[in-house]
């Protein structure tokens, strides 16, 4: 028994352990995931608002430099005052500059100019429709750097507008560097040079380590955004990790004391009961004369999921201790009714049916009732019911006369289980009206040696004779043996020379087969 407890306990460790890292595992990962969507969405988001934004801002702007393009076409004198007005309700611009032949000519800041737009920009390709460059400064504002945006005119090659922008026109860029969903955000320019949360003037690409993680390009413009972070945040990951632990480390202690409080062997029959767990087998009863079947008995078992195979003796001294032995003989007559069809099948009319029953339930108020139901489950006059009281448990004399009256009086036979290994198999068979009595193993084993218990079993043959009681040998395992109880007018064997105790199923299989079940056939 310390065996298996040691091994029953190691069961229960080890599956809430597996059942703590599941549970750790899944609480874990369903924060992480949830955590990870989030994010994402965040930062979808957040390039969705960017670039929603900087489309609107350059659309309107390419929308004002359409208007101001004819102006190109004029005097600065002439048109002075209405690209200075352009420009006051442009946002975030420092200045318009129409430029022709290369050269600006009027400023919406300073008025009539002459200054080479390659001398302003070098790298700015005044050839192509539509460029950008990004510069530290501008004359007027040398320490801030801005955006140049240069669209050519349409009809006129030679022509065009170049703006600038202030580098800081968003006021969205200092505020993503504040977010802990990612770390900045970059504007780039033909992909090469970048103003960013990082460094606030112009620098390549290249310079920047990290990689981004979402990126949109700006319509009608060479301009894109690049948003840096991190795909799985440091601080998401450690709190999934630290929920996750906790989940599975209280999911391990509680699944080990619902094991371990299931376990206890009162709720743990009642739990078994409900789970049909119990099963039944049935050890052959022979005639001693020929052999020929008379009877089973009937013996209940416990499969259970975690501890296997419990022995019946721990299990029926468990549930006597827990006031729990009527519940688990009501169920092995239930298990027996349910069987008493198929049984019927492979038994002759007249077999004894050999049930165990305690002296508590005998003594219940339940009993006579749970008897009838009993027989009332049966088919009708097949099968004889044959109660089995071992000797060693105390019964109340007064009650057990009466008790034994009626069962006689409803068809029912009874007998002592396991004679001469209690104190009080004498005064059974005096006091007592009694149908069988089954001589225990111990004395059958005595057979052929020279023991003590040989002439005791000699007495007690001569005695069971003299009484007119039916005797049965249990733990019949040698021809010798059967053959000695024959001789000496044992009527009924019981045990492994005859068969073991066999499931319905093979008890069927046995009937059609007997000399593969049967040792003495």
């Amino acid at each position: 028994m310390l065996s298996r407890s040691t091994s029953v306990n190691r069961r229960l460790a080890f599956i809430s352990i597996l059942v703590g890292l599941f549970i750790a595992l899944l609480a874990g990962g369903t924060q992480y995931l949830v955590f990870h969507h989030k994010r994402t969405e965040q930062l979808d988001n957040t390039i969705s608002e960017l670039k929603f934004y900087l489309n609107g801002y350059f659309s309107d702007l390419m929308g004002t430099i359409n208007t101001i393009q004819p102006l190109t076409m004029s005097r600065c004198e002439d048109v002075a005052s209405e690209l200075t007005s352009r420009a006051a309700f442009s946002l975030n611009i420092r200045a318009f500059l129409l430029v022709k032949e290369g050269h600006a000519f009027c400023s919406s800041a300073t008025g009539a100019m002459d200054i080479a737009i390659s001398d302003l920009v070098p790298s700015l390709d005044l050839s192509q429709n539509k460029a950008m460059a990004i510069l530290p400064g501008t004359p007027m504002m040398p320490h801030r750097p801005a955006f140049i945006l240069w669209v050519r005119s349409p009809l006129l090659a030679d022509r065009g507008v170049f703006t600038s922008i202030d580098a800081n026109l968003m006021p969205w860029i200092l505020t993503p560097s504040k977010q802990n969903q990612y770390n900045g955000v970059a504007l780039v320019i033909n992909g090469a040079t970048a103003i960013s949360t990082f460094n606030h003037q112009p620098v390549p690409l290249s310079t920047i380590d990290s990689h981004p993680i979402r990126q949109a390009k700006i319509k009608g413009v060479p301009l894109e955004i690049y948003l840096y972070g991190n795909e799985v945040a440091t601080d998401n990951m450690l709190y999934s990790l630290l929920l996750g632990s906790m989940c599975g480390l209280l999911s391990g202690i509680l699944c080990l004391y619902v094991m371990a409080t299931r376990l206890r062997p009162g709720r743990e029959i009642l739990s078994a009961i409900k789970r049909d767990q119990f099963h039944i087998v049935y050890q052959p009863v022979v005639h001693a004369s020929d052999l020929h079947i008379g009877g089973v008995e009937v013996l209940m078992r416990w499969t259970h999921p975690v501890a296997g195979n419990i022995p019946p003796d721990a299990f029926i001294s468990f549930a006597e201790g827990q006031n729990l032995i009527v519940p688990l003989t009501c169920h092995l007559f239930e298990l027996i009714a349910k069987e008493a069809p198929a049984l019927q099948k492979v038994l002759p009319p007249g077999t004894k049916l050999g049930i165990n029953i305690s002296p508590s339930h005998l003594h219940a108020e339940s009993f006579r009732q749970d008897i009838r139901n009993l027989i009332a489950s049966l088919p009708e006059n097949y099968f004889q019911v044959v109660l089995e009281l071992t000797e060693r448990d105390m019964l109340n004399e007064k009650q057990a006369v009466k008790v034994f009256d009626w069962l006689h009086s409803e068809g029912v036979e009874i007998a002592i289980d396991d004679f001469g290994t209690g104190h009080s198999a004498l005064i059974y068979l005096e006091r007592f009206t009694l149908d069988y009595l089954k001589i225990d193993r111990g004395f059958i084993n005595a057979i052929g040696t020279e023991t003590v218990t040989s002439p005791v079993l000699d007495t007690v043959l001569t005695l069971t004779h003299r009484l007119n009681l039916v005797t049965v040998a249990e733990g019949v395992e040698t021809q010798e043996q059967a053959t000695w109880l024959r001789d000496h007018g044992v009527d009924f064997l019981q045990g492994y020379w005859i068969s073991k105790p066999l499931t319905l199923a093979q008890l069927i299989d046995a009937h059609n087969e007997p000399a593969k079940y049967f040792t003495s056939r």
